[in-house]
């Protein structure tokens, strides 16, 4: 009896030894896929606006700068696209640049990098909540499941050529600071360098958000331009508050002419501040429009 437990034992260990590994969940069919994902992923519309708001800051960039050289003495051009600390909507006072060398600023996910990775096993995992641990390791594990957003590296590089600094701000961790660099470095969007083209959440003590951030590159550059998936890309004065509230901010007498010309939007349709509101945030009540087979 001994000997057949052993001779027992033995078999159910060779089997487990040669059982498959685990294999990765098939993708998701097409239309199981959330629509905001195959709009911001798969899209051709997505990519047109993407590339359109690219081609905007950059042709915007380049009329500045040859303006700057045509009168180096003007002062209508001396102004940044960073707020200064104590703006308002009302009144969006700007850093004054002095003679700082110029720089651009873009925030990294959704705006220079798509996440495919992260989104892909979001896709395959529907109704999973939001997790910053897993998001944290995504950080540190999907450096080369990234792809650029269309337009991001041409833009770069023209930029670059133009002699203007290209300078990533992220609510990224600093301390998956060498991920990030490596993930913008294998999409083409690189170098960046922590602390010097590349800031962090975490590189300005007590500054959850980006406006700390903003102040200290504004110290070192002259911002000509800013891209962003969110608002509070371009200022945390938008942060918080009601759809209403938040969208009337943007369109703001003073805040509409920044943007196209200092600010451009990037299109995230997936996730951030943008995806709040109900039916009575978002439809005035004399435009909402019953079928006529309603009405009688």
């Amino acid at each position: 009896m001994k000997t057949g437990a052993v001779l027992v034992g033995a078999l159910l260990l060779a089997g487990c030894a040669t059982q498959p590994a685990p294999v990765a969940p098939p993708p998701p069919p097409a239309a199981s896929v959330p629509a905001a994902m195959q709009y911001l992923y798969g899209s051709g519309e997505a990519a047109a606006i993407s590339e359109q708001a690219y081609n905007m800051l950059v042709d915007a960039v380049r009329r500045r700068l040859a303006s700057e050289q045509a009168d180096p003495r003007r002062d209508t051009d001396r102004t940044s696209a960073v707020l200064t600390r104590d703006a308002t909507i009302e009144q969006p006072t700007t850093v004054p640049c002095g003679a700082l060398p110029r720089a651009a600023v873009f925030d990294v996910d959704e705006t220079m990098l798509l996440n495919l990775g992260f989104e892909y096993n979001d896709a395959v995992h529907p109704g999973r909540r939001y997790d910053p641990a897993r998001w944290a390791d995504w950080e540190q594990t999907g450096v080369d499941r990234v792809v650029a957003v269309p337009g991001a590296v041409q833009a770069v590089t023209a930029l670059r050529r133009m002699g203007v600094t290209v300078v990533f701000n992220t609510n990224r961790s600093a301390a998956n600071a060498a991920f990030t660099e490596a993930a913008l470095d294998r999409a083409g969007l690189g170098p960046a360098r922590h602390g010097e083209t590349l800031f962090l959440k975490g590189d300005v003590a007590g500054e959850a958000n980006k406006d700390g951030r903003r102040a200290l590159i504004a110290s070192r550059y002259c911002v000509v331009a800013m891209g962003g998936d969110q608002l509070g890309d371009f200022s945390d004065l938008f942060d918080g508050g009601p759809p209403a509230v938040r969208r009337a901010a943007a369109q703001a007498p003073a805040i509409r002419g920044l943007w196209g010309r200092f600010w451009f939007m990037l299109p995230n349709p997936v996730y951030g501040s943008a995806l709040t509101g109900g039916l009575d945030d978002l439809f005035p009540s004399d435009k909402r429009w019953p079928m006529p087979a309603q009405e009688k």
